[in-house]
Order: C-alpha cells, then structure tokens, then sequence
C-alpha cells in the first residue's frame, strides 16, 4: 500500500480511536467521581451502567484490549458494590 494511503487511514483510525477513547475516558471518569463521593444515590447504578457499557464498545471498535476492559470493570464494580454497604 502506498504510503500516502496508509497515513490517510491512520488518520481516519486514530481520529475515531480518539473519540471513542475520549467517550469511554469521560464516563469512567463520573463514574470514579460518584464512587469518591462515597454516597450512593439514584444516579449512581446508571453511571456505573453506562462506565461499563463505554469500556464495552470501546473493546468492541478495538480500541482496548478485552482484558484491559475487564479490569477495569471489576476494579469499577468492586468499588461501587464498598459503597452500597
């Protein structure tokens, strides 16, 4: 492949990668964020939710490695299940 096409395509790749890395970035963010706040709420199972469903699609488009996303999910998870108690 020429080397004009392949850096086209890498811009197109890194430019989705970003936004989806960003996307993800951002909702685990809230979702450490509630966790900090140390009080469950209404909100919090959602934010949780949708901490998980980011880290989901992100391994899905291929910008995180699964076990990287599981990590993440069950360091998410266990935080989020010491502040129900």
């Amino acid at each position: 492949m020429p080397a004009a096409k392949t850096l086209r395509a890498q811009i197109r790749k890194g430019d989705r990668n970003r936004s989806t890395r960003s996307f993800t970035r951002s909702r685990v963010k809230a979702a450490n964020e509630v966790i900090a706040e140390g009080v469950a709420n209404d909100e919090s199972p959602k934010t949780l939710v949708g901490a998980i469903s980011a880290l989901d699609k992100a391994v899905t488009k291929g910008v995180l490695h699964r076990n990287t996303a599981a990590r993440k999910k069950s360091r998410l998870t266990r935080q989020f299940a010491r502040l129900s108690k």
